[in-house]
């Protein structure tokens, strides 16, 4: 009886789950790398472009990203960067994701550099759908390399979990402290041709557990209960 009277929990624990995740694959699988999908693999989500042209290219490719998947494993090729020295944080891509019902939002990705592709990648997160705001930025510090498993924990900002208007960018960013941007290869001169690919595009969360009863509120319902019950056998 005694255990009773600590507070009760009445929802589901907290453990991390995938929300939403893009691997930009073919469905159905068509076993070719050069097709793919902006829909989500899992969950509900949007995809865009900004400021960039897409296509879909192998996720094989140079070492390869962490999707499981092979031989029909594509990746979401961005080219068409701004010019040296204009445009910082403008081009790249975006994902919306409702965080309702969910905490401890974290988002992961794997990006693949092509040589002469901006070096810095800068992730940036909205709370309303419109305002952007600098999270972290990523040094990818070699051409023709993919990067995977970058990873952004939103958990300690408020207003990210249980948010319907919640997203997050990667776009290409000038180097830090300068006035514009650095090849990822050092051998080479930035472009605006250069590309970034990515894939395992994933938002994770726990959901969020109902308020916990407290065990007196949950002793005060029994009794309660038990009272009418006795009343309406007597009735």
């Amino acid at each position: 009886m005694m255990a009773v009277l600590g507070a009760l929990s009445v929802g589901p624990s907290a453990e991390a789950a995938v929300m939403t995740q893009w691997n930009f694959n073919s469905d159905p699988a068509d076993a070719a790398t050069g097709t793919g999908v902006t829909t989500p693999a899992v969950g509900i989500g949007g995809a865009t472009l900004l400021g960039v042209t897409g296509s879909f290219s192998s996720g094989d490719a140079s070492g390869g990203s962490s999707d499981p998947s092979s031989g029909d494993d594509s990746g979401w090729q961005t080219t068409g960067y701004a010019a040296q020295s204009v445009g910082n944080k403008t081009r790249g891509t975006q994902y919306l994701v409702s965080t309702l019902g969910f905490e401890n939002i974290t988002v992961s990705y794997d990006l693949r550099h092509s040589n002469t592709s901006s070096r810095y990648e800068q992730v940036q997160y909205t709370l309303d759908g419109s305002i952007w705001n600098d999270v972290a930025q990523f040094d990818g510090n070699a051409g023709d390399t993919w990067f995977n498993g970058r990873s952004v924990d939103f958990s300690a900002i408020a207003g990210v979990a249980d948010n319907p208007l919640f997203g997050v960018r990667i776009v290409a960013a000038f180097a830090p402290g300068g006035t514009g941007y650095l090849a990822s290869d050092a051998t080479k001169t930035y472009g605006a041709a250069g590309t970034w690919r990515f894939d395992m595009v994933t938002v994770s969360g726990s959901e969020i557990a109902a308020v916990p009863v407290p065990g007196a509120v949950w002793l005060f319902g029994s009794a309660l209960i038990g009272l009418l019950g006795g009343a309406r056998r007597k009735a």
